[in-house]
């Protein structure tokens, strides 16, 4: 067992503690994040592209995901790929986060006639033909394109600094009718653990995570982390974990839930960051907790995932990014500063883990992070997502 973390059986009653034992949960687990990663928090500057939210999954938390013909269906077109990452490259991004939705082309005619209008094939070949514009402007593609075979992996991986998928939960009791994952046949937890498992195989850099208030229950969440850990125990991949809180939004058939309290966040976190081991780096999404920064340091988290200076978060879109200089000056009323990082994490920038292709363009986006002085170096002037683009419920 590695050092300070706990066993799968502590894990398990860790998870049932009443509110009284948090305070000292949140101490252990932060504990363990200065030992691994000392005080700095870091975030990735990205531009978000969602190549397309057509998607074949009906979950009941989601306000993304459309059919073709649905108010707001969007498949970006070369231009307004080729324009985002321009934007990008010109506010000083190092980071190109492709997220879609999921198998689109299996489940609907009409987008695979607007793939061949385009001139691709597949999603997947869509995807590889917009790391390679990413890359040729210096920012370094990750993918979170749902689930992925091991085919489609192998091709992305010369042109994706690292890849993803969120595992949410391990709990087939949320895939039952009347849950929320039961429309959902991508959500199945072997299915998406299986693709954690071959992408370790793959020697793939990979982030994933854990929804949080979805109707999950505490050791529900133990158990998809204890997941998610024995995955990465095999293969070493692992890079980043996510706890992410469920928004409520109106339109969708969990509207009316409410979102997680304070100290569910900070149980959830905590619990993580005692589960999983050491060299994990654990985030939690700062727009969707603007008023959670203390909080969610002192539980454990050492990073803030990606913020875009160009784009909005087109799965939360009602969440904005915070602004550099008010993260930046709430990370050290806590004592910690806040650092810019690809996305890669500097670990797996080796052959074991990274394609050669990339060698030159991860270590180029390091140095490039590398002269920033502060956070407010990069550009934080947030831009509202695009008129054509509504939160309409599917």
């Amino acid at each position: 067992m590695q050092s300070g973390v706990v066993s799968d059986a502590e894990a398990l009653e860790l998870a049932e503690l009443g509110q009284s034992a948090l305070p000292a949960l949140m101490a252990r687990a932060a504990a363990l994040r200065d030992a691994a990663f000392g005080r700095t928090v870091t975030f990735s500057p990205k531009v978000f592209l969602p190549l397309t939210n057509v998607c074949r999954n009906r979950c009941d938390y989601c306000s993304f995901r459309r059919s073709p013909g649905d108010p707001g269906a969007w498949t970006m077109s070369h231009d307004e790929v080729l324009a985002a990452l321009d934007r990008a490259a010109e506010q000083g991004c190092c980071e190109a986060l492709f997220c879609l939705g999921d198998k689109p082309e299996g489940a609907f005619r009409q987008y695979r006639t607007t793939l061949a209008q385009i001139g691709h094939d597949s999603t997947v070949e869509y995807l590889h033909w917009a790391a390679e514009r990413a890359l040729e402007r210096g920012l370094l593609p990750h993918t979170n394109a749902g689930v992925l075979t091991r085919a489609d992996m192998q091709r992305l991986r010369p042109v994706n600094a690292s890849l993803g998928i969120m595992l949410e939960s391990a709990s087939e009791r949320l895939c039952e009718p009347g849950m929320p994952h039961h429309r959902a046949p991508d959500k199945r937890p072997s299915v998406r653990l299986h693709m954690l498992r071959e992408a370790g195989e793959l020697r793939v850099p990979f982030t994933t995570g854990v929804l949080i208030g979805i109707g999950e229950t505490r050791r529900e969440r133990a158990e998809a982390l204890l997941a998610i850990r024995d995955v990465h125990r095999a293969h070493g991949h692992i890079q980043e974990v996510i706890v992410q809180n469920f928004t409520p939004r109106p339109g969708v058939p969990m509207a009316g839930v409410a979102e997680p309290s304070d100290a569910e966040m900070a149980h959830a976190v905590a619990l993580a960051r005692l589960i999983l081991d050491p060299e994990i780096s654990l985030q939690s999404p700062p727009n969707l907790n603007p008023t959670r920064t203390a909080l969610l340091l002192a539980a454990g988290i050492n990073d803030f995932g990606g913020i875009s200076p160009v784009t909005p978060d087109y799965i939360n879109p009602r969440h904005p990014w915070p602004h550099l200089d008010g993260l930046h000056a709430a990370c050290a009323t806590e004592g910690f500063a806040l650092r810019a990082r690809p996305p890669i994490y500097e670990r797996f920038a080796t052959p074991l883990h990274l394609d050669a292709s990339l060698a030159a363009p991860v270590a180029a986006a390091a140095a490039r992070l590398s002269s920033v002085r502060m956070p407010s170096d990069l550009s934080a002037s947030l831009r509202a997502a695009p008129a054509r683009f509504t939160e309409v419920a599917p």
